[in-house]
């Protein structure tokens, strides 16, 4: 072998996802739907405007305290094409399994994925289904796509961030990082941590509602709060101001985090999104949010300061101090979604 090859930190979501795909990807596929790096496209077809993304899950372990690979399968794709602002209708599923899978936990993560579809209300509507010999991938990867119908008159975009706006977090974070880990190391705590993984698109749909010219819509999955809000910034070309004291974090993730030297900053969320809302409609979004029964803990973090030539995020902190926020380098957790 010769040249550079594939890390395990290209897969983090922070630079060296960015690198990767800047530099040995988009320059061979580049389109104008494509160079946005939404977490879903957009694009009119038959006088409609549909949103469509796709997304891999190859988690470890499958099956972890509130939820499974099954339940990441529907969950992330439904949020990806809601975060377009899109109301999910359809899904595809493809399967990729190891030689030797037990059938029974196949049929369990089914069970999760049917379970979840119809709590999203969408529908798995085509598939395809893969066996590879023992060793050639690790229990089962999963494959979904999903489709949806955007409402005229809205159109987030990372690209959409302006001076003025509010920035309102849906929950607590680093609840799907910090289960995934100790599930994985077999760590046991007083108190269990559990899984985030839940679907917005009820929620996206209420925030629409209310204010259908939403700037942004994203969900901080790999890479978590920070990462997300460096790609807004630089997409923008904005300063982002967050404060420390907002953050909702539960005390045992805290706690754990700490103990581990993880930034629940950085650490995934599966049932959690990011929303910049213009100032005046701040509040009511902030409402629909809380109403949402996946939102009961949102809280406006921070927000858009002014416009730059050199986008970066500062935090203020408990202490009144100011830091910079940078984009994640290295993978805190690997095979975290």
């Amino acid at each position: 072998m010769t040249g550079p090859a594939i890390l395990l930190d290209h897969g983090s979501g922070g630079e060296k996802s960015d690198t990767l795909i800047e530099e040995s990807i988009l320059p061979h596929i580049i389109n104008p739907h494509l160079a946005v790096l939404n977490d879903g496209a957009s694009v009119s077809i038959g006088g409609h405007r549909l949103a469509i993304s796709t997304d891999s899950y190859v988690v470890d372990p499958i099956f972890f305290p509130g939820g499974s690979i099954g339940h990441l399968a529907v969950h992330g794709t439904v949020n990806d094409v809601s975060m377009c602002g899109a109301r999910p209708l359809y899904l595809s599923c493809a399967l990729i399994m190891e030689e030797g899978f037990p059938v029974q936990d196949l049929e369990r993560i089914m069970a999760d994925m049917g379970a979840a579809a119809k709590k999203a209300g969408v529908a798995i509507i085509t598939g395809d289904t893969k066996v590879v010999p023992r060793g050639a991938c690790d229990k089962i990867f999963i494959n979904t796509t999903g489709i949806g119908i955007t409402p005229e008159g809205t159109a987030p975009s990372a690209d959409k961030a302006k001076p003025g706006d509010a920035i309102i977090l849906s929950g607590t974070i680093g609840d799907h990082g910090l289960a995934i880990l100790s599930s994985r190391e077999g760590l046991t705590f007083q108190s269990e941590i559990k899984s985030d993984t839940a679907p917005l698109n009820q929620m996206v749909s209420d925030i629409i509602a209310i204010c259908p010219e939403i700037h942004v819509l994203r969900d901080p999955t790999r890479g978590g709060v920070a990462t997300v809000l460096n790609e807004v910034a630089s997409a923008s070309g904005v300063h982002i101001t967050l404060h420390e004291d907002n953050l909702p974090i539960r005390p045992d993730v805290a706690a754990l985090g700490e103990l581990l030297g993880l930034d629940p900053l950085y650490t995934a969320n599966e049932g959690k999104l990011l929303a910049w809302a213009p100032r005046e409609k701040a509040e009511a979004v902030l409402t629909a949010i809380q109403n949402s029964p996946y939102g009961k803990e949102a809280a406006i973090i921070g927000e858009v300061t002014s416009t730059t030539d050199h986008p970066h995020v500062t935090l203020t902190t408990l202490t009144g101090g100011k830091r910079r926020v940078p984009r994640l380098t290295g993978d805190q957790l690997p095979r975290i979604c």
